[in-house]
């Protein structure tokens, strides 16, 4: 085995724990092998963030997109908001991380595509936690299992307006604790006497409003939105992500994520964004992405309860 291989090979199983028979080896070292050149060509040339391995680095693109992505394209339907914008001046940075205790830890969805679920707890947790002072995590696996009837579809997608809507008109959802995330879709065990958030609204905002969505995080809360991750999103390490690849419309979005501020980095305007890929994938599981271009049709949805 040459050094390159020893190298990879060691990455692979070393620092993400990546155990395989002979066969399957070969074709996840050549897989990787292949991602660390793209992320060294793309490191070498001038672009607002970089991009370095992962725990994704031994997957092609189809198969991420199989295991992380959800399958369907999620139809938004606020093309009208019923968001109200306070008009008034917006600081020009602000972190809901640092502003308290308002924020849960990155979580991760191993491999089903429920990051619609994460999105949406993530969402109501801060919600909560800013409106009473108390932060709890919130049960995704009941979402997964439960929130069918409002157009969600368990590990192959949803939308978290409306899994909001799910959790108004069942009267609840339970906590992380008694109804533990299991990462496949399983028969709904919801017990309302066991519900500790509540959601009194639905707040939409107005399709690629990004300035109401802007309005929103800088006056009220973290708010949920869905954008579409291309192949180089996969890799993502640090700095401002923009992209060339990915379209901007509302049919193209296939991942729901929960933006926690706002800020600016070398004059280019940014949002900070919590995902759901782990505290290994990104920075510290979060990632910048350009603001006030509605990049990657991440203002094609978003939404957040009134509690």
């Amino acid at each position: 085995m040459n050094l390159l291989l020893k190298v990879n090979s060691h990455l692979l199983h070393e620092q993400h724990n990546k155990v395989y028979n002979t066969k399957e080896f070969q074709e996840r070292l050549q897989i990787f092998t292949e991602n660390k050149r793209k992320i060294e060509k793309h490191n070498a040339g001038n672009h607002s963030f970089t991009m370095g391995l992962n725990q994704f680095s031994d997957m092609t693109f189809v198969e991420f997109k199989k295991s992380f992505l959800v399958s369907e394209p999620q139809n938004c339907s606020a093309t009208k908001g019923n968001y109200r914008s306070s008009n008034g001046p917006h600081p020009d940075s602000i972190d809901w991380r640092n502003k308290g205790d308002f924020v849960t830890p990155v979580k991760n969805q191993g491999s089903c595509g429920s990051c619609w679920t994460f999105s949406t707890t993530g969402c109501l947790e801060s919600v909560t936690a800013i409106n009473t002072g108390k932060l709890m995590s919130l049960s995704e696996q009941q979402l997964v299992d439960c929130a069918q009837d409002f157009n969600n579809h368990g590990c192959d997608g949803g939308l978290p307006s409306q899994a909001f809507e799910y959790i108004l008109y069942s009267k609840g959802l339970m906590t992380d604790e008694t109804y533990p995330y299991k990462a496949y879709e399983d028969t709904c065990k919801y017990k309302p006497d066991q519900a500790a958030a509540f959601v009194k609204s639905v707040v939409n905002i107005t399709e690629y409003d990004e300035m109401g969505m802007e309005d929103a995080v800088a006056t009220r809360n973290p708010v949920s939105f869905a954008f579409e991750v291309t192949s180089d999103f996969m890799q993502y390490s640090h700095g401002v992500y923009t992209s060339t690849e990915c379209h901007r419309t509302s049919d193209k979005v296939n991942h729901a994520v929960l933006a926690v501020g706002y800020g600016k980095e070398n004059g280019s305007p940014y949002w900070i964004v919590k995902n759901s890929w782990g505290y290994g994938w990104g920075d510290n599981g979060y990632f910048l992405i350009e603001r006030g271009k509605n990049m990657c049709g991440l203002a094609a949805c978003s939404s957040f309860p009134e509690v």
